[in-house]
């Protein structure tokens, strides 16, 4: 976490500084955690098979696939939580502003100079920049790849939803989970896929004609602790396109209030 610290240049140099450079390290890793969703993408939904074949073909890259979206959802739960890196990156641009023209240089400046400090305020002023380029992606895949009919993306999706889903609430698959981590790394993945769902499915995951049921992801999910849901009731609430949509069910509006 970052942490203000005025007008000191020892603890700019020994404190910020690093901190910065962790943040530009992030920014970079979701660079390429974009261009690893859209290979993923291409290889769950391309040609002759079904996503169910895929899925049942390519475990290894689903399991990928899932890992991306739980750190992800991670990530972004975490960033959340601290306020302060945004306001405190903005005090690290501001000095380095004032330091141009004084003509001094943090030692930062050298691995985060004006630019890329502009690139990644953007990045970090999103509510949750990770999930943002995630979803970004995945609509520019879909977008790119006209020849590619939109359901085998969106049936990808949604059928990772499912298999969470049933995973959940299912007695016999829960007793197999040997702690509270797995069950939470389930939960993340199948926000995670709802959201992207959402972005790219014309009338979104709330509709009734979605293939993701909403009402049961929804329950299972409020099933848990509040503690370690919240996060992720509150990415369906915030991050999602099509929830305040008219197709969207009162019922469905309800369980997520």
């Amino acid at each position: 976490k970052l942490f203000r610290i005025w007008h000191q240049p020892y603890f700019l140099s020994k404190g910020l500084c690093p901190l910065v450079a962790k943040l530009k390290r992030f920014y970079e890793f979701s660079l390429r955690l974009e261009n690893a969703l859209r290979s993923l993408l291409e290889a769950l939904t391309s040609p002759p098979y079904a996503p169910m074949q895929h899925l049942e073909r390519e475990q290894a890259l689903a399991k990928q696939f899932a890992e991306i979206l739980h750190f992800t959802l991670s990530f972004d739960e975490l960033k959340m939580t601290n306020p302060a890196i945004q306001n405190d990156f903005s005090y690290y641009r501001r000095t380095i502003s004032r330091n141009r023209l004084n003509n001094q240089q943090l030692e930062a400046e050298n691995e985060v100079n004006n630019e890329m400090a502009n690139r990644m305020s953007l990045f970090y002023a999103e509510a949750t920049p990770m999930l943002k380029t995630l979803s970004n992606a995945t609509t520019k895949f879909v977008s790119e790849n006209k020849t590619l009919p939109i359901e085998d993306t969106t049936d990808c999706l949604s059928t990772m939803a499912c298999v969470c889903r049933v995973m959940l609430e299912t007695p016999e698959y829960r007793c197999r989970f040997t702690n509270t981590d797995t069950m939470l790394f389930c939960m993340r993945v199948m926000v995670g896929v709802i959201i992207l769902y959402d972005h790219v499915h014309p009338v979104g995951a709330f509709a009734k004609t979605s293939k993701i049921d909403m009402k049961g992801c929804i329950k299972v999910l409020k099933e848990q602790p509040s503690n370690s849901v919240e996060g992720l009731l509150n990415a369906l609430r915030y991050t999602t396109r099509h929830l305040n949509d008219d197709s969207t069910s009162k019922q469905i509006r309800a369980l997520l209030q």
